[in-house]
């Protein structure tokens, strides 16, 4: 690799201040690398945004901005949708420091950076499922979303039949099609996709 002529420019958000000024001194510790702002979470990075949606916004307002994920998570849900959003890094926070910094240098440099911790088990997870490399991304109908976004509030499948003024087989119907296409596995992933969509902001 050549020799940086340029320094990268950070933006850091975390809600955690104590986080944020550990990752400032790493960063800024590093020859090729200075924090230029922070922001205490994706709100005051995107106003009004959670992190998945203030993503999203940014690659379509700046689609030339790189963003890296440090995160707790470590499931596959939440990796995957901020991957299709367009993060360039998934970085844990449980990984070393030198983890976050190859993902911010592997991103500059045009690249992808999953940390190598789900490396192996992403890499097992898509060779095992290889068939399904080619189809495009799930697609919810919007009675399906409807569906989901209910369950995720916390509504019956009798309530949100009397909702939508649908049978209760019809909303089980729409569940099942919608969780089978997302590869749900529950209440609890439903409520996950709900948030990292931002469905439940409004409730």
């Amino acid at each position: 690799m050549s020799e940086r002529t340029t320094t990268l420019r950070v933006l850091l958000a975390d809600d955690h201040v104590t986080v944020r000024h550990g990752l400032k001194l790493l960063i800024d510790s590093q020859p090729d690398m200075k924090v230029v702002a922070e922001a205490s979470d994706g709100k005051a990075a995107m106003p009004g945004m959670n992190g998945l949606v203030a993503t999203r916004a940014l690659k379509q307002k700046q689609p030339d901005t790189i963003i890296v994920t440090l995160t707790r998570h470590s499931d596959d849900a939440y990796m995957q949708e901020l991957l299709r959003a367009g993060v360039s890094g998934y970085v844990l926070k449980q990984s070393a420091p030198n983890e976050l910094l190859q993902a911010i240098r592997s991103a500059a440099a045009g690249g992808q950076y999953l940390d190598s911790a789900l490396t192996r088990r992403v890499t097992a997870r898509l060779l095992g499922r290889s068939d399904k490399a080619h189809k495009p991304p799930a697609t919810l109908s919007e009675r399906e979303a409807e569906v989901l976004r209910l369950i995720a509030a916390g509504y019956s499948n009798k309530e949100i039949a009397g909702r939508l003024s649908l049978s209760v087989k019809t909303v089980e119907a729409h569940k099942a099609n919608g969780m089978r296409k997302l590869e749900l596995r529950g209440r609890i992933d439903i409520v996950k996709y709900a948030v990292l969509q931002g469905w439940l902001e409004n409730q």
